[in-house]
């Protein structure tokens, strides 16, 4: 069996060769990958370093959901850089990387290094939300263009919330154009801002409600059309992805009661009459939406 075994050594000119002329040259061990005739068994999985354990898991995994892949998926993950035991770990949080080809996920993390996800980001990237290499090229590209166009951000900007919050991917379009919009016309936030918030990693309603009650205590201002208020609002990376106790206690300077009755009362002005907390919304984009965009893009 071991001269019938193809012997694809995966070296730093291979590796040049499957990423962007952009993306830096990196360092890597040299290894060994075997595969025989592509298919998934124990002795190459053995052969590719994994141990006896995770050579089984993985076997018997591939055989409980019947898949059809081949060793090229392991590779496309090893030259990416990451060790046997992450691998198993993304394969188990990522079952449907079971029914991808070798070349569909070498494409995709190209994608992502084209997009700015490079050494360190990308690994950290795949680690924490694997399920970014189930989504096409197309897809994620149009993300970026959207986030690029419709909503402002640089292309620094756009990799940065890639790295923060990848599963950004699977979000609808939709909501987070409404998302941008309420925080740059209502709340006065750059894409700066939002950036270094982490914006969309906070749900909607979690935004409109810490920003209302906000309001409601006196302690934020949505800016005139100068830009300008009469007190100095908190920043939005200090009251969004922070803790509900450390936003009340810090910036809200409230109790949970005061702040969870004001959520149950908001809610259900809102449930009345849907209008309650849009209509003042709505007519500053209806004033100021698509010239504010524009000029910021004129800049």
């Amino acid at each position: 069996g071991r001269h019938n075994t193809r012997h694809l050594v995966i070296h730093r000119e291979f590796f040049s060769a499957h990423v962007p002329h952009s993306a830096p040259q990196l360092d890597r061990q040299l290894y060994t990958a075997h595969r025989c005739s592509g298919q998934l068994d124990l002795h190459s999985l053995l052969e590719m370093g994994f141990t006896e354990t995770q050579a089984e898991h993985l076997y018997s995994t591939f055989n409980t959901t019947q898949s059809k892949m081949g060793t090229s998926v392991l590779t496309a993950l090893m030259v990416l850089g990451l060790n046997h035991s992450t691998i198993v770990k993304i394969l188990d949080r990522n079952p449907a990387l079971y029914s991808l080809k070798g070349d569909q996920v070498q494409q995709r993390i190209e994608n992502l290094w084209k997009l700015g996800l490079i050494e360190g980001s990308i690994q950290r990237v795949v680690s924490f939300y694997p399920q970014i290499l189930n989504v096409p090229v197309k897809k994620v590209n149009a993300l970026s263009h959207f986030l690029r166009d419709k909503c402002v951000f640089t292309a620094q900007q756009v990799t940065d919330i890639l790295r923060d919050t990848p599963e950004i991917v699977e979000h609808n379009v939709g909501d987070l154009e409404y998302k941008v919009q309420y925080a740059y016309f209502r709340m006065g936030a750059k894409q700066a801002d939002m950036v270094k918030a982490k914006l969309f990693r906070v749900s909607l309603d979690e935004l409109r409600s810490r920003h209302c009650f906000l309001e409601h205590r006196g302690l934020y201002q949505t800016p005139n059309k100068k830009g300008q208020t009469l007190i100095i609002n908190p920043k939005l990376k200090d009251f969004l992805g922070v803790p509900e106790e450390m936003f009340l206690t810090e910036v809200a300077k409230a109790t949970k009661e005061e702040f969870d009755i004001f959520c149950r009362e908001r809610k259900e002005a809102e449930t009345e009459d849907p209008q309650y907390s849009e209509g003042e919304e709505e007519d500053d984009k209806g004033n100021l939406g698509q010239i504010g965009y524009n000029r910021r893009r004129k800049r």
